[in-house]
């Protein structure tokens, strides 16, 4: 086994806008890196980049998380496992198709819920067996109330969040933290061509440094924006019968 010298940090899904952002914002703070991605080429030149400015070692890795049987393969190929783990997996798609095509319903399901869910659950038993670590997974306000307008991605998100609830407690024991962290909108090639609200809009880079704050504080749940935690209990307690009536 090969000992490093520094805290290293797997972001899984670092090709995305905020897998990116956090691996800025982690290299800047001495982390070495490992990034994980479908398409690693695209991140070439942003891990020579970071090599280069900021002097952490950055490994890229092949990874697709809905093929689950790589799960294990990605967590046994980096030695030791890295002291902080980070799933930013995520699909929105289209509410409107996931209503009509069950493929692109499941496609969004198992993207934002069943296979970041097993991946961190495999980390978590590793971790569990080391007695440290820190497991942060970016879920969604879009989770706290289903909503017509995306009710599917929406669903997905509650899932994983209540997972890295029950995991936050399995774990409070064992000497591993886990953060779950909801950005709210936040402006993105996931988002491109939506009309956001700019005062709740995040940047990735916001995200980013959000996530790394909270590791660093010991958090277990952050709202990127604290104005998101005001929005969402307010939807909350809409009554049903009222709720059905509006179109949010």
């Amino acid at each position: 086994m090969n000992e490093r010298s520094r805290p290293s940090v797997l972001i899984v899904g670092a090709h995305s806008d905020i897998g990116r952002a956090l691996a800025r914002v982690y290299a800047s703070a001495g982390r070495d890196l490992f990034l994980a991605a479908r398409r690693p080429e695209r991140l070439d030149r942003d891990a020579a980049d970071l090599r280069l400015r900021q002097g952490v070692a950055v490994t890229v890795t092949a990874f697709d998380i809905l093929d689950i049987a790589a799960h294990a393969a990605l967590l046994e190929g980096i030695s030791p496992l890295p002291e902080t783990v980070i799933s930013v997996v995520g699909f929105m798609g289209q509410q409107e198709e996931s209503e009509r095509q069950p493929a692109a319903a499941q496609l969004v399901l198992r993207s934002n819920f069943e296979a970041p869910s097993l991946l961190l659950g495999s980390v978590a038993d590793l971790m569990a067996a080391r007695g440290s670590g820190t497991i942060i997974g970016i879920s969604s306000v879009a989770g706290e109330r289903g909503r017509a307008t995306n009710y599917v991605y929406g669903s997905a998100k509650a899932g994983f969040t209540s997972f890295l609830s029950g995991l936050r407690n399995r774990l409070a024991k064992r000497g591993v933290r886990v953060i779950t962290a909801k950005p709210g909108f936040v402006a993105t090639r996931m988002t491109e061509g939506m009309t956001l609200p700019a005062g709740l809009t995040a940047q990735p880079e916001e995200v980013a440094a959000a996530v790394l704050k909270a590791e660093r504080r010991r958090r277990d749940v952050i709202y990127v924006r604290p104005v998101w935690r005001l929005i969402m209990l307010m939807i909350r307690l809409i009554p049903e019968p009222i709720f059905k009536k509006l179109r949010l």
